[in-house]
């Protein structure tokens, strides 16, 4: 019997006068590190099913990037001293299998993880030219592998650990992440290449004014001087405003504020990414699992990137929270608001959490006692199903971060 649990909260975070809201771009270091680490334990887990036909313990969630060197200008520019990429972390790298002990490559899985990754996000970040990548990963503690082993139908939390989910998003929330999207979007990229995808969106609500803050690493090999990164820059800024137009809030957007013509500073950079000279990454720091960072909200810290996704509830609660509360949300009448909190219990089934809490904000003239039963039972549903989150999360169909 789980124990599943609702409450009433008094107010939606659309009703308080001030929020906050960001969200960093594909191309920012904290995303880069994020991806990283998540491309590796996807490696591994699918040369784990391709080769045993099971996914071994495996957490690659620390990461760190430090950024690189460069010398960017209108025209071109050059990276001086490659971005370092380090992914760190446990995994099983010798299984009994048929009678004999095979060895996994884990160190050039993870590394090519990584190159492939970059690859396919970073339109101008070469992996061989201007990255350079390490592992330190190692074969875990006994007794985290062995609760991984256990057989048993349902697998066994290797943690105690939070995950928490919200819904729906808010106008701001909303309005931050479409912004990235379209900045980071292939179409747009086709019409403006001159954008790298270091977007970063900072969305400040006052009232019903919002102001969005925009940070887009521009690629100077895309813009031959100052006055055609400023025709750049108008068009951009007439992009956004198009969109958020369609907002309820009344937007005011601002792009690459720190830009001071009048003594030649511009944010150029050689491969779209600040992490060539401006800044550094680390595993966990950047988005939550909805892909935003909304400290009015109530979120989990765990760094889901990396984690493994079989029976790390660091990773599985957030996502089968944020699902749980998606479906509240649109689907129990008289909720206006739904967040979702589960806590697990290390070496317990990861369907028998501590606690799964429901906390919602509901329509006037709707009692909790009218929606209780309906919202407990999605978290009850979701959690009986959990072990679906694992194939959705192998072929990338939940937002990590």
């Amino acid at each position: 019997m789980r124990t599943v649990h609702s409450e009433q909260l008094p107010q939606s975070v659309s009703d308080l006068e001030v929020e906050i809201v960001e969200r960093k771009g594909l191309g920012h270091p904290d995303s880069i590190i994020d991806g990283a680490c998540e491309a590796v334990s996807i490696a591994l887990s699918k040369y784990y099913l391709d080769n045993f036909d099971v996914i071994f313990h495996h957490n690659v969630d620390k990461g760190l990037l430090v950024g690189g060197k460069s010398e960017a200008s209108f025209g071109g520019g050059k990276v001086t001293e490659p971005i370092f990429i380090l992914v760190a972390g446990r995994a099983t790298d010798v299984v009994p299998f048929h009678g004999k002990d095979e060895q996994v490559p884990v160190a050039t899985l993870a590394k090519g993880a990584i190159a492939g990754y970059i690859e396919g996000t970073m339109r101008f970040l070469d992996p061989k030219k201007h990255t350079r990548v390490d592992t330190m990963i190692r074969p875990g503690s006994r007794d985290l592998v062995d609760v991984f082993l256990r057989k048993q139908a349902m697998p066994i939390a290797n943690d105690t650990s939070i995950g928490v989910g919200f819904a729906p998003l808010s106008p701001t929330e909303n309005v931050v992440f479409e912004v990235e999207q379209l900045l980071n979007s292939a179409k747009f990229k086709t019409r403006y290449p001159a954008v790298g995808e270091d977007v970063k969106v900072m969305g400040m609500r006052v009232g019903k004014k919002l102001n969005v803050t925009v940070a887009a690493a521009m690629v100077g090999g895309k813009v031959k001087d100052a006055s055609e990164y400023k025709s750049i820059i108008d068009d951009v800024r007439s992009e956004v405003d198009d969109l958020v137009a369609k907002s309820p809030l009344d937007v005011n957007v601002r792009l690459n504020q720190a830009d001071d013509a009048k003594h030649g500073s511009y944010y150029l950079t050689v491969t779209g990414t600040s992490a060539e000279q401006g800044d550094d990454g680390n595993t966990g720091r950047g988005n939550r699992v909805n892909g935003l960072i909304s400290p009015m909200r109530q979120y989990s810290m765990e760094a889901t990137a990396g984690k493994n996704p079989v029976n790390h509830t660091g990773k599985l609660y957030n996502a089968v929270a944020l699902q749980a509360a998606e479906k509240i949300a649109g689907e129990v009448k008289g909720v206006r608001e739904a967040y979702v909190r589960i806590l697990s219990r290390i070496g317990s089934p990861i369907d028998q959490p501590q606690i799964a809490s429901a906390a919602v904000v509901l329509e006037k003239g709707t009692k909790l006692s009218a929606v209780k039963s309906e919202v407990e039972g999605i978290i009850d549903d979701q959690l009986a199903d959990i072990r679906k989150i694992t194939k959705l999360i192998l072929e990338k169909r939940i937002i990590l971060f």
